[in-house]
């Protein structure tokens, strides 16, 4: 008969020693012997295979968990002489609800009384709401009262920081509040968002949502490097309506193939300007049309503007002032948005398969006629030519500093957290602010969603007031998508640098053509760096892979071309996107690059710094190197920062570690809310956070020091009860911890981890 595992009584752990019979299970016996043969092993030959080694008088065998493949022996029934199983009885399909009935339902459940009206739960005073009987929640103060769970232990964080609670009567600590601890009800804003910086705008929201957002900088910087395409790939130019402008300040490519630009400042529509060698060309020279432009009758350009005259009333003129090209009010009243082209983002031009050239070819001898050799694709310059002649005019707000100008950021030697997808977020990234980190990267955020307003992407751009050094990430694939995102959030954020994700190996990211899939496309690479660095003032990072394939690596040849094309700094994952978190960096690799990079191009490594040993290591073995980004390693445990600093291998004892968890709730009630939701959001990234610090062993139980990154844990005991429960790998002893924090989970509560990051050397992973 199976032996379930046994729950341990408080924290102890000698029931747990009792519990580890032997099981009927042959998996849990072979579990059994391995951890046996594993204590006969050497630390030396421990290493050797990747285990920790564990001082023996530690050692446990692993415990006993039920297994789902374990044939359940009360489903077995006999009838007469014949054994019948009986099977599970078929899942009830449950009638699929209509969306008008999935509305009611949430309408009745907001009137409820466990949905209590923020401005009411403020207050306490159920006239304050201004919408009163038409507000959608529920104003029953007695039977939410009823109905909440019980207060948590401890007082508000809010009033701990000597500031009012903006949760009123939903705070989950309201036992400890008193009279004048509340917001008033007229008072929308809090102290918890006081410390907290790069909120979302509504009224910036709202543009976002109607796509009706300006991004002139980015939009004239795109024009510049002729990154501009067709609102829609694959549309014909013959269906394309000429002068069509698309929001957002997009540009369109008239029938003439003349890019057109809506400026912030009016409604202008401008060419891409030429560049000529001399002011004194003629002023009017022939456009041949090719086959696919029909039988329209040719339009002339004016050579300093490229002006064209269409079909639309469209009227380009010659000026000597300024080189723009300016329509009719007449015609500027005919335009309309594509709502197709609006809803597709721009994508740049592909080379076309023909011998043919894709340029402009502009005769500059007698002869002033210009032919146009590609008929599919509008009139752009050569792209070495446009960056390094062309100049805009003295009045173009757009104009960008040098690189040399820009704001620039001296890593060197600085303790850098990397950005951390789920995990990494600002109640985690406060507690490494006070282990010792010096630069801060908030999490990676999409640029199609941040372009479109979603709330949920732009809380990954909030920064604390305690993040001194403080970048966001932000993941495109496309330079325009890139730019504009850029563009944004130098506008409404303060950021003191902007990091591009060229390495991320998820699957979703990466079949979007963003993240390490830009490892495949150097130009396309060249395209997002450009574009993002020279629209705005703040500096732009980016964060790489070695290569995409395993043996491929491709760093080494484009690292000399980072600095030029407008990167601050690069920093280098020692491992390939097949790769995943397989293996270990490469930091030999990493070091080859760092030497190949040009003195005005920053390079940081990444990967598997576990120990400040690791760090001085990495730092003394290339001097070239900058610094050193820590990922994992500060999720396993954040006090590295601290060791780096104190240059010391730090044996933190359970209550000690028990603190940090403590200061991390608090921050993330802060964060989160004190309410119920909030609570329950704290806990989620609590576990989450959990199951990466289990993989922690304490220095003192170890036979070799410092631990490694790879190393596998076996099953052991720690120095006290609370040490062998954090280093469990159960999802239920990480629950066990949150309620020591947070109180009782909710009925029904379960918990899985969301990354498989947190996995070893696995298949998956590879």
């Amino acid at each position: 008969m199976q032996t379930a595992r046994p729950e341990m009584d408080g924290l102890s752990s000698e029931p747990a020693l009792k519990g580890s019979t032997i099981s009927d299970n042959p998996t849990d016996n072979s579990q059994m012997i391995q951890a046996q043969t594993k204590a006969q092993l050497s630390p030396e030959e421990l290493v050797a295979k990747a285990i920790a080694p564990v001082k023996r008088e530690f050692l446990r065998p692993p415990p006993v968990r039920p297994s789902n493949n374990n044939t359940n022996t009360d489903s077995l029934t006999t009838d007469g002489d014949d054994a019948v199983s009986e099977s599970k009885p078929a899942p009830i399909l449950q009638e699929k609800k209509s969306k008008r009935q999935l509305k009611r339902e949430r309408h009745q459940e907001r009137k409820s009384g466990a949905h209590l009206c923020n401005v009411v739960a403020k207050s306490g005073n159920v006239s304050s709401c201004p919408y009163k009987d038409k507000c959608r929640f529920s104003h029953d103060v007695e039977a939410f009262k009823a109905q909440k769970l019980a207060d948590l232990e401890g007082s508000c964080p809010f009033l701990d920081n000597g500031g009012p609670c903006p949760y009123g009567l939903s705070c989950r600590f309201s036992g400890t509040h008193h009279d004048g601890d509340v917001v008033p009800a007229v008072t929308t804003t809090a102290k918890k968002n006081n410390s907290e910086l790069n909120g979302l705008n509504k009224d910036v929201q709202k543009l976002l949502w109607k796509n009706k957002m300006k991004f002139p900088k980015a939009d004239n910087i795109l024009k510049l490097l002729g990154l501009h395409g067709p609102g829609k790939k694959g549309k014909s130019m013959d269906n394309v309506k000429d002068g069509q402008i698309l929001a957002n300040g997009c540009v369109d490519v008239d029938g003439n193939g003349c890019r057109n630009v809506a400026l912030e400042a009016n409604n202008e529509v401008e060419c891409s300007p030429k560049v000529l060698e001399e002011e004194d060309k003629p002023d009017e020279v022939q456009l041949e049309k090719g086959k696919d432009m029909g039988n329209e009758k040719d339009d002339q350009i004016v050579a300093n503007g490229a002006g064209i005259v269409d079909g639309n009333g469209c009227c380009n003129l010659a000026s000597e002032a300024k080189n723009e090209v300016e329509c009719s009010y007449e015609a500027l009243e005919d335009l309309k948005p594509d709502e197709e082209s609006v809803a597709d983002e721009l994508r740049p031009l592909k080379r076309a398969k023909s011998s043919v050239s894709d340029v402009c070819s502009v005769e500059v001898d007698s002869d002033p006629s210009v032919h146009i050799k590609d008929e599919d694709k509008s009139c752009v310059q050569n792209e070495q030519t446009t960056v390094t002649e062309h100049t805009l005019p003295d009045t173009d707000k757009s104009l960008k500093l040098h690189l040399c100008e820009k704001k620039l950021i001296d890593f060197r030697d600085k303790l850098y957290l990397a950005p951390l997808t789920t995990v990494g977020n600002l109640p985690f990234r406060r507690v490494c602010k006070v282990l010792g980190a010096d630069v801060t990267c908030g999490e990676m955020a999409m640029c199609t969603n941040l372009l479109q307003g979603q709330a949920s992407e732009w809380a990954l751009l909030r920064r604390h007031s305690s993040e001194d050094l403080f970048g966001v990430q932000i993941c495109g694939a496309y330079p325009d998508t890139v730019a504009r995102t850029v563009e944004l959030i130098e506008k409404h954020c303060t950021v003191d640098f902007v990091d591009i994700n060229m390495g991320c190996p998820i699957d979703i990211v990466v079949n979007k053509g963003a993240g390490s899939a830009l490892l495949t496309k150097p130009m396309r690479m060249k395209s997002v760096i450009e574009a993002s660095s020279r629209a705005v003032d703040t500096p732009v990072t980016i964060k790489v892979r070695t290569g995409y394939f395993e043996g491929k690596n491709r760093i080494d040849s484009l690292i000399e071309d980072f600095g030029n094309w407008g990167a601050t700094a690069v920093t280098i994952h020692g491992r390939t996107r097949q790769q995943r978190y397989s293996k270990l960096a490469d930091w030999e690799y990493i070091y080859t690059c760092a030497r190949a990079a040009p003195h005005n191009l920053q390079v940081l490594g990444n990967g598997d710094v576990f120990s400040y040993l690791d760090w001085s290591n990495h730092k003394s073995n290339c001097p070239e190197l900058s610094s050193c980004m820590i990922g994992r390693g500060a999720l396993i445990k954040p006090w590295i920062f601290t060791e780096i600093k104190e240059k010391r291998h730090w044996d933190i004892s359970s209550g000690e570690r028990l603190e940090i968890l403590k200061d991390y709730v608090r921050f993330g009630l802060e964060h989160w809310g004190s309410d119920t939701r909030g609570v329950e959001t704290t806990r989620h990234f609590l576990l989450e956070w959990l199951s990466y610090t289990c993989r922690y062993i304490p220095v003192g139980l170890l036979d070799v020091i410092p631990q490694r990154i790879n190393w596998r844990p076996p099953s052991y005991f720690g120095r006290d009860d609370l040490e062998t429960l954090m280093a469990s790998d159960s999802a239920a002893d990480w629950i066990r911890i949150s309620e020591m924090l947070l109180g009782k989970v909710p009925a029904g509560f379960t918990f899985s981890p969301k990354h498989k990051s947190n996995a070893y050397d696995r298949a998956e992973n590879g």
